[in-house]
């Protein structure tokens, strides 16, 4: 008995003439279907897709087009065959048989060769390990011997000519260019191309041309805001090209969960459905954000079905290759005098926020926002110079991050002695090179670094082992990119993360609300760890600093 069609045309199955209440079940299964919706209902082709129709056929048997039974039969069994080579792989006996193709004496170690083992196996994987723990190898390690070459590797500005000088030269034989302009012309042949996220939309009309074949995103969260942003639509170009995809990164997500949506459509097209069904399935609105209700079961079901990879430092195949990180939360004074912001305006800001329209609460809470922010760590500078000073003093190298101009010039007036090196948004890339170099060689213990600069850089590790936060980030993934500068592959000593912090003005807020995107991110990265970090949804992060402005912690917002 038959319950109606099924069909499929390449890209896309066509169930139609479903009876009405089969056709009500097949929404409730398939849930981007919209409720409104009559049959020919049409589903974008993907890995799971054939073994979800086929378990609905057990219930509700379809007529299928030769084309459908035939593709129903090669995607099942696909797909159970990649699932036993993954689940293989992800066994704590197994050996990786794969030959990198490094140069002696160089050799990824066993969790980086396994990694690149499941990239070749599926053509596509999202890497989470955590930071430090040679994502760039792993990478390395699925090319060096000549597979999926030519390939194209998306940088971060600053990382383009380590990639190229300190890991493609130094571990293998392969032949890379680097791209630094956006001229788009004819490139000379080569193994692997390294372009930047800055300049990748100019070169889309090239990919055809140079045949690549992978494409590795390398600190891929750079594409968490997908198609919207020029870069997000240049790499959308060259995913598309290629057969291969990697993404690298410890920290997909730096502000709500639904950000992994859009980095998961570039590692693994449809895997989580269309927008309308992700957030459909898996989120709830709150505000202007989408939260992710279950962020374990969202990482689990990417883990299970081998889109994602993660390894952490507590992992035994990894725990003897890492010194041990600490953390420590220190309050610290605050020099009214060196405060610069008008009370009142932040008081009439805070009304705004807390009463005004919705496009009149927006436009206030950035003004807050960048008000009181930079408020709190001028009035901290002093005493986080001091407290920088004592650690330099004692024989450890520092790196010290921060976020606002002003609050740099109080840090380099404290500490001119030391002979800071800066490296923010406002250095070139020249300049950021010469202060990693500085510090690296000895010629200074103390580096400045912007919160939201030097993903990705390798080096520090090598003399240094304590990282202070002078300011805080909305986003816990921030502190976690910048402490993983030191707390990496090559680091001997243990690492300390001081995060010093003060009673006063937007810290206490940033304290709280960075416990809500820790549980996003935690839940989805670590599926399996439990429920131990998950914090309870607070409401706004602005209106909860519009209630401290103005001293109503606690109370209604009927002001």
């Amino acid at each position: 008995m038959s319950f109606g069609k099924l069909d499929f045309n390449g890209k896309v199955w066509r169930a139609s003439d479903l009876r009405p209440h089969v056709s009500i079940r097949f929404k409730d299964m398939f849930k981007g279907i919209r409720l409104g919706d009559r049959p020919p209902f049409d589903l974008i082709d993907r890995a799971d897709r054939a073994t979800d129709l086929d378990w609905f056929m057990q219930r509700y048997p379809l007529e299928m087009t030769p084309a459908a039974k035939a593709r129903l039969a090669d995607s099942i069994a696909a797909y159970r065959a990649m699932r036993d080579r993954i689940e293989t792989m992800r066994r704590p006996d197994y050996v990786p048989a794969l030959g990198t193709g490094f140069r002696p004496p160089e050799a990824p170690l066993p969790y980086q060769v396994r990694a690149a083992e499941m990239l070749r196996n599926t053509g596509r994987l999202l890497l989470l390990d955590d930071v430090g723990l040679g994502k760039t190898v792993s990478a390395l390690a699925a090319l060096a011997d000549g597979w999926g070459l030519p390939a194209a590797v998306v940088v971060q500005p600053h990382l383009s000519e380590q990639w190229v000088k300190r890991y493609i030269e130094r571990f293998t034989s392969l032949k890379a260019v680097e791209i630094k302009d956006r001229n788009a012309r004819n490139l000379p042949p080569a193994d692997i191309y390294v372009f930047r996220y800055t300049n990748l939309a100019a070169w889309v009309d090239c990919v055809e041309t140079l045949g690549i074949k992978t494409v590795v995103f390398d600190e891929v969260q750079e594409l968490r805001h997908g198609r919207n942003t020029e870069k997000g639509r240049g790499a959308d170009a060259f995913a598309d090209a290629a057969e291969n995809i990697l993404g690298l990164t410890a920290t997909p997500i730096y502000n709500y969960g639904s950000e992994i949506w859009n980095v998961i459509e570039y590692i693994a097209p449809g895997a989580l459905g269309t927008w309308f069904e992700f957030t459909l399935n898996w989120c709830r609105h709150d505000g202007s954000h989408y939260i992710v209700n279950d962020p374990q079961a969202l990482g689990a079901y990417l883990h299970d079905e081998g889109i994602t990879l993660r390894r952490t430092s507590a992992d035994a195949e990894v725990a003897a290759t890492l010194p041990p990180l600490y953390k420590t939360v220190v309050e610290v004074g605050w020099n009214e005098g060196d405060s610069q912001s008008n009370r009142e305006l932040q008081r009439a800001l805070a009304q705004r926020v807390l009463t005004g329209s919705f496009v009149d609460r927006g436009s206030a809470a950035r003004e807050l926002d960048l008000l009181l922010r930079q408020d709190t760590g001028i009035a901290k500078a002093r005493a986080v110079a001091a407290y920088v000073r004592t650690l330099v003093e004692a024989g450890e190298p520092v790196l010290l991050a921060g976020w606002h101009r002003e609050v740099y010039r109080i840090w380099n007036e404290c500490l001119e002695d030391l002979n800071p090196a800066m490296f923010t948004g406002s250095e070139s890339q020249a300049q950021k090179r010469r202060a990693a170099e500085d510090v690296i060689s000895g010629k200074t213990d103390l580096i400045i670094m912007s919160l939201r600069s030097g993903a990705g850089l390798d080096g520090l590790q090598q003399r240094l082992a304590h990282v202070v936060f002078g300011e805080l980030d909305w986003s816990p993934q921030v502190h976690t990119q910048v402490t993983g500068r030191l707390h990496r592959t090559g680091q001997t000593r243990a690492v300390t993360a001081h995060y010093l912090h003060t009673e006063g003005g937007s810290d206490p807020v940033l304290l709280s609300t960075l416990g809500l995107k820790a549980s996003q991110s935690h839940g989805i990265l670590n599926p399996f760890a439990g429920e131990a970090w998950a914090t309870p949804t607070d409401d706004s992060r602005m209106r909860q600093l519009a209630k401290r402005v103005l001293g109503i912690e606690g109370e209604k917002e009927d002001v």
